[in-house]
């Protein structure tokens, strides 16, 4: 089954979806490896591959397979750039960041990893990406200009433009590691603005975070930091996991 298709399904069945995010820059290959096992058996949907600087080449490629060994789910690119691609991911968020100020964010980068895409078989999974405040190392190295956090209809209406653009996903990022998650005003607003399957991830430290997103209309909740700085990474995830799903 391909994967877009996987998380629909989940998403129809369970109500939302968890994805487990693994940066190559941040996790050696045996912590990667036991974050993915720990993953799976903690019943997160997908592992999500990708970080903001140093997830690319041969240590991406490294991880992902230190990823394969460990867990039977699927892999999902979540590169900063062209050079974020591996063959040996099953899918790939090909994202544009709406709110950058950059052209590279915005498509020379997706122009650049195109061809690759196709060659390497791997399922793009077209998805509008929205920075809001504080951002952290997404939002400087992706020059967006950030959405307030008391903005939630700006938020919405970059995601209807991603959406009427034939972006089937949109993703709310409030930076890795952020103090405070996307609110849930903002969450609420995006989702009934008619935008199609909603991703909210940054800040999110604990199940009720977790769980407060899904009532506010997020179908799949990305965990990370929470999940680096655990003491007991499978009973934190299955926490989440829990939590999200009815």
């Amino acid at each position: 089954m391909r994967t877009e298709q996987y998380l629909n399904d989940i998403i129809e069945k369970d109500g939302a979806a968890h994805l487990t995010l693994i940066d190559p820059d941040a996790q050696d290959l045996n912590e990667a490896s036991n974050i993915a096992g720990a993953a799976a058996k903690a019943g997160s949907d997908a592992i999500m591959i990708g970080g903001s600087v140093g997830a690319s080449g041969d240590i991406l490629n490294e991880t992902l397979r230190a990823i394969k060994t460990a867990a039977d789910l699927p892999t999902i690119l979540f590169p900063s750039g062209a050079c974020g691609l591996s063959k040996y991911a099953d899918a790939v968020f090909f994202m544009s960041l709406l709110n950058s100020r950059d052209p590279n964010y915005l498509i020379t980068n997706q122009m650049l990893g195109a061809k690759a895409v196709l060659e390497y078989g791997i399922e793009p999974i077209p998805m509008a990406y929205i920075i809001i405040e504080p951002g952290g190392m997404a939002g400087w190295v992706g020059d967006a200009r950030l959405i307030p956090r008391n903005k939630p209809k700006l938020a919405a209406a970059y995601a209807l433009a991603g959406t009427l653009l034939g972006m089937r996903y949109v993703y709310l990022e409030a930076g890795s590691g952020a103090i405070e998650p996307v609110p849930t005003k903002m969450i609420n607003t995006v989702k009934s603005a008619g935008c199609g399957t909603l991703i909210v991830g940054g800040g999110i430290r604990d199940a009720n975070a977790a769980k407060a997103a899904v009532n506010a209309g997020a179908d799949i909740i990305v965990t990370g930091t929470a999940i680096e700085e655990a003491t007991d990474i499978q009973t934190t995830i299955t926490e989440f996991v829990d939590t999200i799903k009815r």
